[in-house]
């Protein structure tokens, strides 16, 4: 009994996982949400630049307000953003040391700035 209510535990885990990446899923109207965006990708330093043409931002949202953004290409992740809502389904990031970030179900674009550096994206989901 205890291995099939741990196999149906790990089944509707799974569930909700594939359903929270479906594409037309918008990551304002959930707590739970992971998504994939590819586009035109940044990153500089000041003494390394990454450019990608063909890049990709997996955003998580686990919570409320508070998202992630994990690149490719060797870029380093912009964590811990709060974001509100502008219009309809679009969120605009808020809070002290990055702000620049607008996502939405189809789209995600930023410009953040940390110190010395500078990450950029203009992506599509």
């Amino acid at each position: 009994m205890k291995k099939t209510i741990q196999l149906l535990s790990l089944l509707v885990i799974a569930l909700v996982g594939f359903g929270s990446c479906k594409k037309d899923k918008d990551p304002s109207t959930t707590d739970f949400f992971v998504g994939t965006y590819r586009g035109t990708v940044s990153y500089n330093d000041g003494t390394t630049t990454i450019n990608s043409s063909d890049g990709k931002v997996t955003v998580t949202k686990v919570g409320a307000t508070s998202y992630k953004f994990f690149f490719g290409n060797g870029i380093p992740d912009v964590t811990d953003v709060n974001f509100e809502k502008r219009g309809d389904n679009t969120y605009v990031s808020v809070g002290s040391g990055v702000t620049g970030i607008t996502i939405n179900e189809s789209k995600l674009t930023m410009l953040v700035k940390r110190g010395n550096q500078t990450w950029t994206a203009d992506c599509d989901r």
